[in-house]
């Protein structure tokens, strides 16, 4: 079932919201859709439908998103010019989840955000917990290995802490948008909590499909 991981008054629990809206008020949505110095696209940059997702690296909720509908949203909709993604950090599961924030800022400087960011949630698929110390610097630079980064400059990087004080930043700007659990999105303004499918035939109020919520909005924007 849907699910995120949430945070109130600072201490993060994760499981399932059950009952709550995955609708939320969209009071701050100028300040959501505009677009960042450090925001880095997936896909066509003039696509007519834009999701903007705020994630926390360690968050199972996030991975589930990542491994199910992010991937049918990219197949159908970001490969065909439709759609464009961005990640925003709300690292907030931990120091952890911070330097995993950090690692993937120092991709970015080389150009290969997204397929680090693939890289950090494919593992974290196939280990399954938080906060249990697997994300090492060794296990950053691995990373950065795998998806061909020059490892020095990136080790130069992560080393330096340069990027420390924006994730605590991002996190921050995310909860004065109203942003308090991953994985939430934003779909052209309109927000959307938690792990939600693709698809969807049931009736569950909670849940948000997003293939019908993007073809109502390419539907409407022709």
């Amino acid at each position: 079932l849907v699910g995120s991981s949430k945070t109130n008054t600072g201490v993060a629990n994760s499981g399932n919201n059950n009952g709550q809206n995955p609708q939320a008020s969209t009071g701050n949505n100028d300040a959501v859709q505009k677009q960042g110095s450090r925001d880095v696209i997936l896909g066509d940059a003039k696509a007519p439908v834009t999701i903007i997702e705020y994630g926390d690296y360690q968050c199972p909720f996030c991975v589930k998103f990542f491994e199910t509908t992010e991937q049918s949203i990219r197949d159908n909709y970001v490969k065909t010019g439709k759609v464009k993604m961005v990640f925003r950090d709300f690292q907030f599961l931990g120091a952890e989840s911070e330097l995993a924030g950090q690692a993937a800022e120092c991709a970015k400087d080389q150009n290969n955000f997204w397929a680090y960011h693939d890289a950090i949630y494919q593992a974290e698929a196939k280990d399954g917990q938080e906060n249990n110390g697997n994300m090492t610097k060794a296990f950053f630079v691995g990373l950065a290995k795998n998806v061909d980064l020059d490892v020095n400059k990136f080790t130069s990087c992560y080393d330096s802490g340069k990027y420390a004080s924006m994730v605590k930043q991002g996190t921050q700007d995310a909860a004065t948008l109203g942003v308090n659990s991953t994985p939430t999105l934003f779909v052209n303004g309109q927000q959307i909590r938690g792990a939600q499918p693709f698809e969807f035939s049931g009736t569950d109020p909670n849940v948000t499909p997003f293939k019908p919520l993007i073809e109502n909005l390419l539907k409407n924007l022709k």
